[in-house]
């Protein structure tokens, strides 16, 4: 059983996209991640066998399953530091039944979802798959194997986790694939070419719209 996951905070302001809310306000940047979030989830709506959508607070548990509609299934986060949570959701998932698992963020809204069915085929074959985000990090991470050592000391929200999760792996003799570099959004540089790559997008997919309008509605992008 293949099982997407996203991983999703509820959108209140000042506790999502807090390095973007530094130039364009609180709640500008609450308004763009909400869209972010939506446009994801509706762009891999039909992806894989289940769909889990990992969220904190805990509190927020009715308005993220509505916000996520029937295609999705929302679940709260594990408490503890990031790599905690990653580790909690895939042993979740893999006692739920799913075989070949695959987390996004949702901060990466343009994602292309070949690459999560080329990660799902590449987990026939080897225990990991990693995506590698341009800012030092990954935008993906699919097991077929529970590897809870995988995500304990790593120094989340810095460029080391890519070195230092490529490093745990060889440690490990763990055998690892990887897709094709991809990117996500954190302060307004980064929203700035979001912009750009969403009005190239848009003249084929209007799916994206509503996040082109979040962000023109909010933000005045020199």
């Amino acid at each position: 059983m293949h099982e997407l996951g996203v991983f999703a905070r509820y959108w209140s302001p000042g506790k999502v996209k807090t390095r973007l809310a530094r130039t364009i306000g609180d709640e500008a940047a609450a308004e763009i991640y909400r869209a972010s979030l939506a446009v994801t989830l509706d762009r891999f709506s039909a992806a894989g066998d289940v769909r889990t959508v990992a969220f904190t607070p805990l509190e927020r548990q009715a308005e993220m399953q509505a916000f996520a509609g029937t295609c999705w299934i929302a679940r709260p986060q594990a408490s503890g530091d990031l790599g905690q949570r990653i580790e909690h959701y895939f042993s979740e998932a893999f006692a739920r039944g799913a075989t070949r698992i695959v987390l996004i963020g949702s901060d990466s809204p343009t994602l292309p979802i070949a690459f999560v069915y080329d990660a799902w085929r590449q987990l026939a074959d080897a225990p990991v798959v990693l995506g590698p985000a341009q800012d030092g990090g990954y935008y993906l991470v699919g097991l077929s194997q529970p590897l809870p050592a995988l995500f304990a000391d790593i120094a989340w929200s810095t460029p080391l986790v890519w070195s230092q999760t490529v490093a745990r792996l060889q440690q490990l003799s763990v055998r690892w694939t990887e897709l094709p570099p991809w990117h996500d959004f954190d302060d307004q540089s980064d929203l700035r070419r979001l912009r750009t790559e969403l009005a190239d997008l848009l003249r084929e997919s209007p799916e994206y719209q509503p996040l082109v309008d979040a962000i023109d509605r909010t933000t005045a992008l020199p």
